[in-house]
């Protein structure tokens, strides 16, 4: 069954400094690449709010979404543990969402 993939990205480092556009933009060329075509929810940022420790976490984010055939998880663990490592993020959130086209 096919899949929508939504990546969930922040915004800024751990210190509060934004990417450069370059590397995000090259996030979404590589999912594009991969996969054909890519989604970016990226003019309007959402905001991230979690419980940390004491007090509250919060940070704009973008989504990427990907429709793929297939879900390969192998790949997306990869993607993710690579992707968490250039962001300098413990932990990315990526989902998946099985689809029916109509």
């Amino acid at each position: 069954m096919t899949s929508l993939i939504q990546i969930i990205l922040p915004l800024k480092d751990n210190d509060g400094t934004p990417f450069p556009d370059t590397l995000l933009r090259g996030i979404q060329a590589e999912l594009c690449d991969w996969f054909g075509g890519v989604t970016a929810y990226n003019r309007a940022p959402a905001e991230g709010v979690w419980q940390s420790g004491d007090g509250k976490q919060k940070e704009q984010v973008i989504i990427i979404e990907v429709t793929a055939e297939t879900l390969d998880r192998d790949w997306w663990r990869t993607f993710r543990e690579k992707t968490e490592r250039v962001l300098g993020q413990d932990e990315l959130v990526i989902r998946a969402h099985a689809i029916e086209r109509v």
